[in-house]
């Protein structure tokens, strides 16, 4: 069994970059240099970080620090919240940035560009429980199965982003020709998908190209959603023309993405009930969730995992 103070360290390689064993070597000399007690093991693909986190969870971490980006800290997530509420309440995460997509790590302040820094608060151990959101779904054997979330989950045309990018990068790896090849693919998908979805006593039906839940910023489609205030945030974005399309992701990168007369934006404490998303694609922290399908729920758990954030 580990003690308590000593970490442990799930390394995840970025997928389709070579020689990715020098960001460790970069990341191991820092924790040397800070004299961090730690163990660590490396993920051989996505799907292992939820057993890697089991395991070392059953040895006796009770600090375990993702190397990684949102969709390693969401198998981190889901496989500490496998365990019994005692377990959830010992176990700490942290993070050092190490993905295509760090949305999460960056609300809070990490980012890749100073790992130094990173290392420096996760020794400080600063810990705040922090919001969790999840999915409820009757699974293929008919009974009721849960999925956590730290970010968003995603309704529509994002998934269907990430589905095709899986696609691509089976034939060309990961590389930018796999987001180009992702593009060219979507331009044959049906963009707009007729929904059923019930908020604050609200029933929405319409016709939709994208919705995204937010427990945090959700890659800037839930801007306002912080992982702490016991909401959750909601956009809802009707299929606009090319023009209003151009603009609204200029006002995705410019942060006023919520201005755009083709979203409503919602924010409710209570749960949100998806009753009809046709063939529409889920994902949620950049996973597709072929498993997921209507209806299904989305809720939150207030201050349900302890997570280190930076030491101002």
């Amino acid at each position: 069994m580990s003690d308590n103070t000593r970490w442990g360290i799930i390394y995840c390689p970025k997928q389709g970059v070579r020689r990715s064993h020098k960001r460790w070597e970069q990341i191991r000399d820092l924790l040397d240099a800070q004299a961090v007690s730690y163990d660590f093991v490396q993920s051989e693909g996505p799907d292992s970080v939820f057993r890697l986190t089991r395991m070392l969870i059953n040895n006796g971490y009770e600090t375990l620090v993702i190397v990684g980006g949102d969709s390693a800290m969401n198998r981190a997530l889901n496989g500490l919240l496998s365990f019994d509420d005692p377990t959830r309440e010992r176990v700490v995460l942290g993070v050092i940035p190490n993905g295509r997509g760090n949305d999460y790590a960056s609300f809070w302040g990490f980012t890749e560009e100073n790992d130094a820094q990173t290392i420096k608060w996760l020794k400080a151990r600063r810990v705040r429980k922090v919001d969790v959101g999840v999915i409820k779904y009757r699974s293929s054997e008919s009974t009721y199965a849960e999925h956590y979330f730290f970010n968003c989950v995603n309704v529509g045309l994002v998934a269907n982003i990430m589905k095709l990018k899986y696609k691509a990068r089976s034939v060309f790896g990961l590389t930018t020709l796999t987001y180009f090849t992702s593009m060219i693919l979507l331009l044959f998908q049906r963009m707009e998908t007729k929904m059923r979805i019930k908020i604050n006593e609200e029933e929405i039906e319409q016709k939709v190209m994208s919705v995204c839940v937010g427990n945090c910023r959700g890659y800037g489609q839930t801007p306002n959603a912080v992982p702490y205030n016991g909401m959750l945030d909601m956009s809802i974005i009707s299929y606009p023309e090319v023009r209003q399309l151009i603009e609204g992701l200029w006002m995705l990168f410019t942060g006023s993405f919520l201005s755009h007369k083709n979203v409503k934006s919602f924010r409710t404490p209570k749960t949100i009930r998806f009753i009809d998303v046709r063939k529409a694609n889920i994902s949620t922290d950049g996973i597709v969730l072929n498993e997921v399908h209507a209806p299904f729920e989305i809720m939150l758990r207030p201050e349900h995992v302890n997570l280190i954030i930076p030491s101002y």
